[in-house]
């Protein structure tokens, strides 16, 4: 399933890599990015024209990190999932757009929806809990389609569309 994301600016993952060296089991994400919504399948290049027109108009903007939360009971592979919480009701909204388009993933996507980061999952990631990061915040000026296939964006979508 291919999915639109934001990649991830190279300091942020920084800081992800270093959360996720405080712990001792958990497995650490590898490739940070953040998920903006599933797309289903098909041509990536049909996939990107249908984000293009249902984004039409929507230019650069700001998203913030400020804590560190979790997932306990992910409904997905195992938990605890520690995760940078991303604020930015742009990117909500932006979700919410690509909802009406594509269905959401049932208890993942639509209202169910958290922008994040991961850090870590499994073991002793609980541990990074409540933590606060300085705030950080990034101009989203681009969005990718994401192939499960090759592990890597196969499509680039710039801002303002």
């Amino acid at each position: 399933m291919y999915s639109c994301n934001v990649t991830v600016p190279p300091d942020l993952s920084r800081l992800a890599r270093g959360l996720a060296s405080d712990c001792f089991e958990a497995t650490p994400r590898d490739r940070h990015s953040l998920l903006v919504k599933r797309l289903g399948d098909g041509r990536p290049s049909a996939l990107a024209r249908q984000v293009r027109e249902a984004l039409a108009g929507v230019g650069p903007f700001e998203a913030r990190l400020s804590t560190i939360e979790l997932f306990r009971n992910p409904p997905v592979g195992p938990g605890p999932v520690a995760y940078l919480r991303v604020d930015s009701p742009q990117l909500l909204e932006m979700h919410r757009t690509l909802c009406d388009l594509f269905d959401p993933v049932e208890g993942l996507e639509g209202e169910g929806y958290v922008p994040h980061v991961t850090i870590a999952r499994g073991g002793d990631a609980g541990r990074l809990a409540g933590r606060t990061v300085r705030n950080r915040t990034w101009t989203i000026d681009s969005l990718s389609v994401w192939s499960p296939k090759y592990d890597e964006a196969v499509e680039r979508i710039a801002l303002p569309v």
